[in-house]
Parts: C-alpha cells; sequence; structure tokens
C-alpha cells in the first residue's frame, strides 16, 4: 500500500507549478495534444509528479489518439484509486495517486488487450523516471 503523503495547500502551491496545482490538486485537465509526453516513447516509470509515486511504465503506454498520454494499466493496482466523476454533466471513472490524492486523469473502458483499460493521464500529473535501476520503488 501506497505511504500516505499530505500537505497543505499552501505546501502544495509552493512546490507545484500553477498549471499543475489547477490539474493535480483541483481537477483541472490539460488541453489535448500539450502534455510533455504526450508523443514520448522512451522507457521509464511514469511516477506522481506531486509526491514520486510509481503510477505507470512505459511497457503499458500506447497511442490513443485522444492527446494524452495513455496506459493500459498502472505498475500495481494500490498505486491508484478511482472515484466517480459526476462533473460536466458526464459520468466518469476519475483516477488519482493513492498517496497523496493527486489528481491524474480518468479511466475509461476502450483500451487495448490485456485489460481493455484507457488510463488517460494529464502528462502535467506525471514525471518519467528513465533511472530503471531504482526499479518501482519510490525515489
Amino acid at each position: 500500500m501506497a505511504k500516505r503523503v499530505e500537505k497543505s495547500d499552501q505546501e502544495w502551491k509552493s512546490e507545484l507549478t500553477p498549471d499543475e496545482y489547477k490539474i493535480i490538486r483541483e481537477k483541472g485537465t490539460e488541453p489535448p495534444f500539450t502534455g510533455e509526453y504526450c508523443d514520448t516513447k522512451d522507457p521509464g516509470v511514469y511516477r506522481c509528479r506531486a509526491c514520486g509515486e510509481p503510477l505507470f511504465s512505459s511497457d503499458t503506454k500506447y497511442d490513443s489518439g485522444s492527446g494524452w498520454p495513455s496506459f493500459y494499466e498502472p505498475v500495481a493496482g494500490e498505486n491508484v484509486r478511482e472515484d466517480e466523476d459526476r462533473s460536466h454533466h458526464m459520468r466518469r471513472t476519475e483516477v488519482l495517486c493513492a498517496a497523496c490524492d493527486a489528481h491524474l486523469g480518468h479511466v475509461f473502458p476502450d483500451g487495448p488487450n490485456p485489460t481493455g483499460l484507457r488510463y488517460c493521464i494529464n502528462a502535467a500529473s506525471l514525471e518519467l523516471d528513465q533511472d530503471v535501476s531504482r526499479g518501482l520503488d519510490r525515489g
């Protein structure tokens, strides 16, 4: 289970850029096809930008054509959590970091095999760790 990371709003604001704060703490969304990792094919582990929790592997990343980094599964189910999202007159499943409750994006049931899921994630919520020698342990 992920170790809980709890900080005040002021601490988050001092550690994140204004855009990151809006997405990660206020459940915002970056415009499609603008995120840093939208087209990235580099190997590594995508960590939570807010707390460093390992979330997704580059091995499960694929081009969904949606405009956001997409993955078909997290590195470990306990590293992410899901909540119902009824904002914007829609019913979706929000994906959050289990360690710090950072808003990551949403998961949809239209992904590829083997899971059939599409974790559609804001690049601003992620940080690619290419140091494979660290494995999936926290940084």
